[in-house]
């Protein structure tokens, strides 16, 4: 699991940076201000987890259930939160921000297992 999670963290902090770049350069003429904002706040979400999860790659072994599950977590959350915004962004449809709480939720899940992790070390 650690070698996954260094993995998928690191593609997902790839992707986080050309999303942003994409966003900045190729959509900033297609999108109005409050559309780019929105991409850009899923861009940033998606590098802060991206970031957690290299660190839960990095701290978990097999004796830290509670990190690997606290890494899906944020994969979870990276999907919903960041993914329904580039949806929103995207296309306009308002009702996809009801997915993004759903994210942000995992977010916090992720982070609460990191901390109860920590405190039973």
């Amino acid at each position: 699991m650690v070698k996954a999670f260094l993995i998928i963290g690191g593609i997902l902090a790839f992707l986080s940076v050309a999303l942003g770049a994409f966003a900045a350069h190729a959509l900033k003429s297609k999108l109005t201000p409050d559309r780019l904002a929105v991409f850009q706040t899923g861009a940033q979400y998606q590098m802060y987890h991206a970031l957690a999860l290299l660190l839960t790659g990095m701290l978990a072994d097999r004796s830290a259930a509670l990190l690997v599950t606290a890494g899906w977590f944020f994969v979870i959350g990276i999907i919903l939160f960041s993914g329904s915004l580039y949806a929103l962004a995207a296309s306009g449809i308002r009702k996809l921000g009801a997915i993004t709480p759903l994210g942000g939720l995992s977010f916090l899940i992720g982070w609460l297992l990191l901390v109860v992790q920590a405190i039973s070390l």
